[in-house]
């Protein structure tokens, strides 16, 4: 077992207190295994770093059945591994068999959410906010804590697109890892490409007699003028929807994710865009 202050091996004759009485404190999650079970030895590493990252916002309680049979009957345990959660000196959830990380944060998410999920949580009402800055400095106290938390990661690059300091969010794009987060990223990469290009000063491939138009539309938009940058998009998009094989319309799309959906501009060019794409 990996040994931390936020895991416990617990026995019958502390269960009562590690697990019930704790649980008035901060939830408990518990894993029933064994030394023979392969499965154990797969989910059992993941739940204590996920333990060891929520910095005690949960205990991890390690039960094993073979030692603690009175406990396994107790509680119905027919198969391992076998999770079940506690908080308030009840039991609240439960599990059985591996699963995959994100449904195990999920999981543990439903039950107290962890410093990093606060971070995160926080750093996108400021980025909401428009206060960019601010929540670049939130999301890399989350990605001190988890460095390869993807919420945290997506969140690092919005504010730093959202800065003008494109070459760096392009960094993060570039190198972003297999997650949910991962579409969100894709969206914005495009965005972020043109924009590290017009920053470099660099001209586009081929040509087209809407190019100045887009290229003027991008420098606007690495000024912060997004509303204007959107308009001459929206122009662009007017003229010809498949623009450079739509590069305008994926522009479009990542100015308003970048934006963020409670943005009430975001609201209103989501539907201009779609009246002039449909």
């Amino acid at each position: 077992m990996m040994s931390s202050d936020y895991i416990k091996d617990v026995s019958e004759a502390d269960f009562e207190y590690e697990v019930l009485a704790y649980s008035q404190q901060v939830p408990v999650i518990v894993d029933f295994w064994a030394e023979w079970c392969g499965p154990c030895k797969t989910l059992g590493p993941m739940l204590e770093h996920l333990a060891n990252e929520a910095r005690g916002s949960f205990r991890l309680a390690k039960v094993n059945v073979d030692e603690n049979q009175n406990l396994a009957i107790r509680y119905g345990i027919h198969s391992i591994p076998a999770v079940k959660a506690f908080k308030d000196g009840k039991m609240v959830a439960e599990f059985a068999g591996i699963q995959p990380e994100p449904r195990l944060r999920e999981f543990i998410r439903s039950l107290a959410p962890s410093p990093v999920d606060l971070a995160l949580e926080k750093g996108f009402s400021l980025l909401g906010l428009q206060q960019a800055q601010q929540a670049e400095h939130t999301f890399r106290q989350a990605l001190e804590a988890a460095p390869e938390n993807s919420g945290a990661q997506l969140g690092l690059a919005k504010s730093l697109l959202l800065q003008g300091r494109v070459s760096e969010g392009l960094k993060i794009l570039n190198n972003f890892p297999p997650s949910r987060e991962y579409n969100s990223a894709q969206t914005l990469l495009p965005l972020a490409k043109v924009l590290a290009r017009v920053e470099r000063g660099q001209a586009p491939e081929g040509g087209s007699e809407l190019d100045p138009a887009f290229e003027n539309a991008m420098r606007l938009a690495l000024r912060g003028n997004y509303e204007a940058a959107m308009d001459g998009l929206l122009d662009i998009l007017r003229e010809d929807k498949r623009y450079r094989d739509g590069l305008a319309r994926k522009a479009m799309v990542a100015l308003l994710d970048l934006l963020g959906d409670d943005n009430p501009v975001t609201r209103q060019y989501r539907s201009e865009l779609a009246t002039v794409l449909f």
